[in-house]
């Protein structure tokens, strides 16, 4: 659909009934050949009671924006009034939850709140405070923790502390800026109700920093796409006119839920497209095989371009390449074993893309951690080309949420240690040129040299996916590898994710609770029961051709009914 239809507002004029109003706002950190333009041009008017969504790409200024409203930095060029006040500095009437939990380690729920409140009502009666804390902790279903401390918190119940002690100081507005990004699937979405009904209740004014279209759509009156930067301009305004409440199984089929969230989605890779940079001058990978292949033979150096190993189809174990069999993890516990996975049974053919999807705490990490060897099997056997996995090997390229890298080593040295591991037999400019493809497809041809410590979290990950590629691994786990990044930067990984899997024939499995992710990398998605004692719960097969796009995928005639077949086993769950 043309983006024509699109309903864009003019640059919003000065208003004496605007609540929230941003005017030629810039903002750039730095001096001189060192100066980085962050924002600039930002115009945007919100009304009272109004819930905002500004999403938009990894380092294009959202958290300097909210930082801005919040008063905690000043914007170089333009203004920021709250009803009709300049912004000059934080006060109590700008309630600000940031993506990581700010809470005192050493104090309790309650008195974690009272911080804000004791601050901002000095004068109030000591049973007027003490109220208001309870008031506010109830309010986000916290009633029964509030004498815990943050570490006996789940990150889902820490989230919604701050959420509290931010409502209970009775601002004017609300600014989150990606408060639920590092949540599970199950637990973002009860604490996006919890919002909502808070927001509902309270009728605070609300501007929430995503990269969640979904999350836009099913909280928003508007969507707002912050460009890219340097020099970050918004996009289109994205009225978001859907019922509330918005009930996340019937949006499913909702005409306008499924226009919007094309439209929106259309955008933000349009826009994505335009700053990416071509990456045509791969260097050609060396006719040579790692250690870890069936057909390596020590001292034997077959040609490039010579000979290739058996089709996956030939092998007697095809059906099979990967196999769990009644396979347990049981824990001892002060009151006895624990049963987290029992009597798993998969198999995974060669070459094919498996997800495993279901809620936080239902095993599927530690499916994963025992395939690859790195956490004991209790019960039962798995298998790898045959063979019983007993312990940790380089045969399995493993890709973690929070990429493993040493940050003192470039990300070429990070990937050559693992390339020194499986091609020992290689010469020094195979090796080289190994380890210099893998940095080209992903995309960091011109990073290869910066440290590790120094580069961004979304090319950290393409490091950590290189990595695992040049190990030309058996299987390729991928532990929620995209679940911290921004909708673009995770959208431009499982892009590159698919394209080098797919020319690599690798066999591969992914852990994820993203239902669309699920759907867009796997050939068949595996259903997970609730923990303890989890379990295959059902296995879907995602007939779609590929190679397979986002743009693709929101067009299939069959997409809705595989993502309702999700929602509906995971709401199922949900107990």
């Amino acid at each position: 659909m043309a983006l024509a239809a699109i309903k864009q507002d003019p640059a919003p004029q000065a208003s004496a009934a605007a609540f929230l109003e941003i005017s030629g706002v810039a903002k750039s950190y730095g001096e001189g050949k060192q100066r980085h333009d962050v924002l600039k041009d930002i115009n945007l008017t919100i009304r009272e009671g109004e819930f905002v969504a500004i999403v938009g790409f990894s380092g294009s200024g959202k958290t300097t924006l909210i930082s801005m409203i919040a008063g905690l930095i000043a914007p170089d060029t333009g203004s920021i009034q709250l009803k009709g006040k300049a912004v000059t500095e934080p006060g109590p009437d700008r309630g600000v939850v940031f993506q990581n939990y700010s809470l005192m380690p050493w104090m309790t729920v309650r008195q974690n709140v009272a911080l804000a409140v004791d601050q901002v009502f000095p004068d109030m009666p000591a049973a007027e405070r003490q109220a208001r804390v309870e008031k506010y902790i109830d309010m986000v279903s916290l009633t029964h923790a509030i004498e815990r401390r943050p570490s006996e918190l789940s990150g889902g119940m820490r989230q919604r502390v701050n959420v509290a002690r931010a409502l209970a100081a009775s601002p004017e507005i609300l600014l989150l800026d990606e408060p639920l990004s590092a949540l599970d699937a199950l637990t973002r979405a009860n604490l996006q109700d919890e919002i909502l009904r808070i927001w509902e209740q309270e009728r605070k004014t609300v501007i929430l920093i995503t990269n969640d279209v979904d999350e836009g759509l099913i909280m928003a009156d508007r969507i707002i796409p912050l460009n890219p930067g340097p020099g970050a301009t918004f996009g289109p305004e994205f009225e978001i006119d859907l019922a509330r409440p918005r009930d996340r199984s019937a949006m499913n089929h909702d005409p306008e839920f499924k226009r919007l969230r094309k439209e929106v989605t259309q955008y933000l890779m349009q826009m994505g497209a335009a700053q990416a940079t071509a990456s045509d001058n791969v260097i050609p990978l060396p006719g040579i095989l790692p250690n870890t292949s069936a057909e390596y033979v020590p001292g034997e150096r077959p040609a490039a371009g010579g000979a290739k190993a058996k089709t996956a189809e030939t092998l007697p174990h095809y059906h099979r390449y990967v196999e769990f069999s009644q396979v347990s993890k049981i824990y001892s516990t002060k009151k006895g074993p624990l049963t987290v996975v029992e009597k798993f049974d998969l198999r995974i053919r060669k070459g094919e893309f498996v997800s495993v999807i279901g809620h936080s705490g239902c095993g599927k990490s530690t499916v994963l951690s025992m395939i690859a060897g790195l956490n004991d099997i209790s019960e039962g056997v798995a298998l790898l080309d045959n063979r019983e996995i007993s312990s940790a090997g380089p045969d399995r390229g493993i890709v973690f949420q929070a990429p493993s890298l040493i940050p003192w080593l470039t990300a070429y040295d990070n990937v050559a240690l693992g390339v020194e591991q499986v091609y020992p037999h290689a010469t020094a400019a195979e090796r080289d040129a190994i380890i210099r493809h893998f940095l080209v497809r992903v995309g960091l041809a011109d990073s290869m040299d910066k440290l590790a410590g120094d580069l961004s979290n979304g090319m950290k990950q393409r490091v950590g996916i290189a990595r695992a590629f040049a190990l030309s691994p058996k299987l390729l786990l991928l532990d929620e590898p995209f679940g911290m990044l921004d909708s673009l930067t995770r959208w431009d990984l499982q892009e590159v994710l698919m394209e080098v899997w797919s020319r690599e024939q690798l066999t591969a499995m992914v852990i994820t609770h993203d239902v669309d992710e699920a759907i867009l990398l796997a050939d068949r998605v595996v259903m997970m029961t609730n923990g303890p004692r989890a379990k295959v719960g059902k296995i879907l097969e995602v007939d779609l051709p590929r190679p397979r796009s986002r743009k693709a995928l929101l067009e299939h005639p069959d997409y809705y009914r595989l993502r309702e077949e999700l929602l509906s086993f995971l709401n199922d769950c949900n107990h």
